[in-house]
């Protein structure tokens, strides 16, 4: 039985039954033959369900915040904000996949004709998130299934009863039980459900586990990688100071660190350096740590207590190498649970210490001193990851020359840990593999058919 614990309050909230070889098996042969029908339905009977899921998550988001908060720790308000912003991408996907997949004729010349179609990759692996479940598992189980896929859909086991109330509202709107079916379960269940025949599979998760997954599909099938990032963002000596602070203070800290695109390196111009610390220091002590259900906590406690442990050490690292901590840097109990860790800033870092090239996860930055563009550009490339970067300065043309240089795969000027369903969501190097969100995101779950149509005279 898989253990649902409430991080809150260190406490089973339920038990669920995983998924074993045979039924993972079951399921998947079911779902090759419920995706032929799935296929063949008309576009716009998929977009009704789709639209109806869409309703059904307004309509519900209390219960859905609520539920999502007791599983992962997530602030109730921030998990309110998670399941209504989902249908803000759900209409982005509505109403363009039928433009993006619609047959394409690239010539018409006498008797010939050339066409571009696309078909559905099949039966796909949706291997979810628990940070931000509703975000990340629509960007991929939403087009899968408009453009006529099946879905395999494995929620993470810290985020289970999230992912069987997702699934529950999809057959509710009406998307087939054998097309949109849960696999429950740890990392058994995953690696049993990748023996499968798939199609594709798309997962998001940590840089560990997608080499993992690599190597289990072999390069045979379409693979897509939604992984970490060391995100960094460089402060401009002439930006607003008050408003950069807090802008950035909220792009580190919002779900308690527990984003991939969590703003976790930052780089202030040494004219400004001690001005700007000295707000964001101040921006950071206004957040109120507190029991996930309260409408006014900010931060709360790390959905896995072995993160609280890494970040204990990072702390560590970092002040035998030098770095000072301005506040936090310990974990805090509060009531029955140990899975607080207190918002940390420290100053006096360098790219020898793990809190500057590992990926933190949780509520904790690092703030260094540059004396110029170069050294900044330089440093926000020192990392093996690349998933997005950002810039703060009045002075577009300078933002875009320096952004023009970061390896990411998102950049941003004046703002931060943004994600928006027209634009590609990519990452570069360590962060990942393909794209979700945008008519790439789209495009993602279907291959392409060329037709060459010679009329016979």
């Amino acid at each position: 039985m898989l253990k649902i614990i409430n991080p809150a309050k260190n406490e089973v909230i339920q038990e669920l039954e995983e998924d074993t070889p045979d039924s993972i098996s079951r399921k998947f042969e079911q779902a090759v033959v419920s995706q032929k029908q799935w296929m063949n339905k008309n576009i716009q009977k998929r977009e009704e369900s789709l639209l109806k899921f869409s309703e059904f998550l307004l309509q519900d988001k209390e219960r859905l915040a609520n539920l999502l908060s007791s599983e992962t720790g997530k602030p109730v308000t921030q998990a309110g904000n998670e399941v209504k912003a989902t249908t803000a991408r759900i209409e982005y996907f509505l109403k363009n996949t039928s433009k993006v997949i619609q047959n394409e004729m690239v010539l018409s010349e006498g008797s010939l004709q050339e066409v571009i179609s696309y078909e559905p990759l099949g039966v796909i692996a949706n291997i979810s998130a628990w940070n931000y479940p509703y975000f990340v598992g629509s960007n991929v189980f939403v087009p899968a299934l408009l453009t006529g896929n099946a879905v395999l859909y494995k929620p993470s086991e810290y985020a289970s009863l999230t992912g069987l109330a997702i699934t529950d509202l999809l057959h509710k709107s009406g998307v087939p039980k054998e097309v949109f079916a849960p696999i429950i379960g740890g990392g058994n269940a995953g690696s049993e459900l990748l023996k499968q025949k798939l199609n594709g599979v798309f997962f998001t998760g940590s840089y560990a586990t997608g080499m993992k997954i690599a190597e289990a599909t072999g390069g045979k099938i379409k693979l897509q990688l939604e992984l970490g990032g060391k995100d960094p963002v460089y402060v401009c000596e002439d930006v607003d100071i008050s408003v950069a602070a807090a802008s950035l203070a909220d792009g580190a800290f919002y779900n308690t660190g527990q984003s991939c695109c969590s703003v976790e390196r930052i780089y202030v111009h040494q004219s400004i350096y001690d001005e700007f610390v000295g707000r964001f220091v101040k921006e950071v002590k206004s957040f109120k740590i507190g029991l996930p259900n309260e409408q006014d906590t900010y931060i709360a406690p790390l959905t896995r207590t072995p993160q609280v442990r890494f970040l204990e050490e990072q702390v560590k690292d970092a002040i035998s190498k030098g770095a000072k901590v301005l506040t936090g840097g310990k974990k805090l109990s509060i009531e029955s649970s140990q899975n607080y860790f207190e918002p940390t800033v420290l100053t006096g870092v360098n790219h020898t210490m793990d809190v500057m090239k590992e990926e933190s996860f949780g509520p904790i930055i690092g703030i260094q001193k540059v004396s110029d563009d170069k050294e900044a550009i330089a440093l926000m490339n020192d990392t093996e990851y690349g998933l997005t970067a950002g810039v703060y300065s009045q002075n577009i043309n300078r933002a875009k020359t320096i952004l023009s240089q970061v390896n990411s795969g998102s950049v941003y000027w004046n703002c931060c840990d943004r994600v928006s369903p027209r634009l590609p969501w990519t990452g570069r190097k360590h962060s990942g593999i393909g794209s979700t969100l945008s008519h790439l995101g789209i495009l993602a779950f279907v291959q392409p058919k060329a037709w060459h149509l010679k009329g016979l005279t």
